[in-house]
């Protein structure tokens, strides 16, 4: 009989399945769907591993519901931030995270976003499906080329870096950014700037960064009116540090010229927000680590994470 139990919030594929069976006993959410409430609160007793997305809110009453034996917490997602994290190092849980194996994923999906925005891309989309294409016009639907353009990038971590290294090919003039922690990525790549300046200078502004108490709701009109009105601003990393409301003014008056969203604050936002109708806003249902390779990394790593805890004990 296993020694330890692994619970799993959602189907996470056979691949990370194989890793954990005969070593652990393993019980699954089996859908696509999140896990409700209170379903997790009851099967995650007598857990030894919680193995969660990003879906999941792994709070103190989670923790208290899964008892003593819960050892380690494995989100399958880049970040921690649905995880009481201090709350877990208060218990003696230790708290896993796939970091780097969707950031190749996710660069890719923010130069898709820049390419949307700057070519509107979704705007013809629409015409050919509103029968609204009828003849060539030389300037109906024109957007902006990427050459000689400042690339703005907040957050320098292995997503920036990627995104900027993608952009260099494109023929940009210059690749900038500001981080509030020391970058290892940066040399011969992007200039150093402060956050002022990265928002007033940058053509396309991309926000790569985590969230933490500094960066939540960080992006707001204050900020917005410091870029240029012809700039586009492209978020995928986490909803909470845009503010919708504000972002949605600024598409509206002409503060900035267009944005695109791998994620949002609520997500989805709810039927009705101003964003949803802003024909120059492109909006994806959090698509930027949907690889199928990427996947299976995540959720291959996740379940090594749980074994390397659970084999230390």
């Amino acid at each position: 009989m296993p020694e330890h139990r692994v619970y799993i919030t959602r189907q996470v594929g056979q691949e990370a399945l194989s890793l954990l069976e005969g070593k652990c006993a393993v019980d699954v959410w089996d859908s696509e769907e999140p896990i409700p409430r209170e379903t997790l609160l009851k099967d995650v007793k007598g857990a030894s591993a919680l193995f969660c997305t990003v879906s999941d809110t792994i709070d103190s009453d989670v923790l208290e519901a899964a008892g003593p034996c819960l050892k380690v917490v494995a989100t399958m997602s880049a970040g921690t931030d649905n995880i009481d994290v201090s709350e877990c190092c208060r218990r003696g849980i230790e708290v896993c995270k796939t970091p780097d194996i969707a950031a190749d994923a996710a660069a890719d999906i923010a130069v898709a976003l820049i390419l949307m925005t700057s070519r509107k891309i979704v705007q013809g989309i629409d015409a050919i499906r509103q029968n609204e294409f009828k003849c060539w016009k030389p300037f109906w639907l024109c957007g902006t080329g990427l050459i000689n353009k400042t690339i703005g990038i907040l957050g320098f971590g292995r997503v920036g870096f990627g995104i900027a290294r993608r952009m260099k090919p494109f023929g940009v003039q210059r690749i900038i950014y500001h981080d509030l922690e020391e970058v290892e990525y940066a040399e011969n790549c992007a200039d150093y700037v402060s956050l002022d300046s990265l928002f007033s200078s940058a053509d396309i502004l991309c926000i790569c960064c985590g969230v933490s108490a500094v960066t939540k709701g960080m992006v707001d009109t204050k900020l917005m009116q410091k870029m240029k009105n012809s700039s586009i601003l492209i978020n995928t990393s986490r909803g909470v540090i845009v503010n919708h409301d504000d972002l949605a003014d600024a598409l509206k008056d002409g503060t900035i010229a267009a944005a695109g969203l791998d994620v949002t604050d609520p997500e989805p936002l709810p039927v009705g927000h101003p964003l949803l109708s802003q024909p120059n806003c492109v909006i994806l249902p959090h698509m930027g680590t949907n690889t199928t390779e990427t996947r299976i990394a995540m959720s291959t790593n996740t379940a090594k994470n749980i074994l390397a805890v659970l084999s230390a004990l």
